[in-house]
Parts: structure tokens; sequence; C-alpha cells
């Protein structure tokens, strides 16, 4: 019988405590990969067109090259703004699908503990 009660205490102790602790690392180690990725790939943008646009810095000769040259930093910046918003954007999602995945585990969990709680006062 000792063996019984051991085994449910710790089958009770995974579904309670240890079970729901692992879903919600693992929702937030994906969380933080995604978000370290969508960081990676912003930053590794970013530094691309500031090293392009130093290149065609180096490459003015000329009245004319510098006056292309501020035109297209006009469009540089244009295309910037629109990247930081849709990176913004994509932040914003990814954090509302967090919370969302956070909140279905925890009703998940409220409820296995509660359904677990009535197990138990049942056989008591």
């Amino acid at each position: 019988m000792r063996d019984f009660n051991t085994q449910q205490f710790s089958e009770q102790f995974e579904s309670l405590f240890f079970g729901p602790a692992r879903a919600y690392a693992s929702l937030s180690v994906d969380f933080t990969e995604k978000m370290l990725r969508a960081q990676m790939d912003a930053g590794q943008a970013y530094t691309e067109t500031g090293i392009a646009q130093l290149r065609s810095l180096i490459d003015v000769k000329d009245a004319e090259g510098l006056r292309s040259y501020m035109e297209g930093q006009q469009k540089v910046a244009k295309e910037l703004t629109e990247r930081f918003k849709g990176d913004a954007e994509k932040v914003v999602s990814m954090q509302q699908d967090f919370v969302q995945e956070s909140q279905k585990l925890t009703d998940a969990n409220v409820k296995q503990a509660s359904e677990s709680v009535e197990k138990a006062t049942r056989k008591a």
C-alpha cells in the first residue's frame, strides 16, 4: 500500500508542479528563441543597411554624387522606418501569442488541479 501512496503522490506532484513548470519553461524558451532570432535578423538588416550607406558615401566624388547620395538617404530612411515598424509589429504579435499560450497553460493547470483536489476529496 505504501508503494501505491508514494507512486500516487509522485504522479500528483508531477501533474500539479513539475509538468506545468516544464510546459511553461518550454513555452518561455520557445518565446525567447523567437525574440532573439527576430532581434538578430533586425540587427543584421540594420547593419547591412548602415554598411551599404557607408560604402555609398565612400563612392561620392563630386557635388552630383553628394546630391545623389543625399537623395538616397531619404529613401533609406523611409525603408528603415518601414522595417522598424514591421519589426515592432512582429514583436508585439509574438508577445501576444506568448500571453495567450501562457493563459491556456494556466487555465489547463487550474482545471487539472481542481480535478485532482475533487478526486482526492471524493476518495477521502
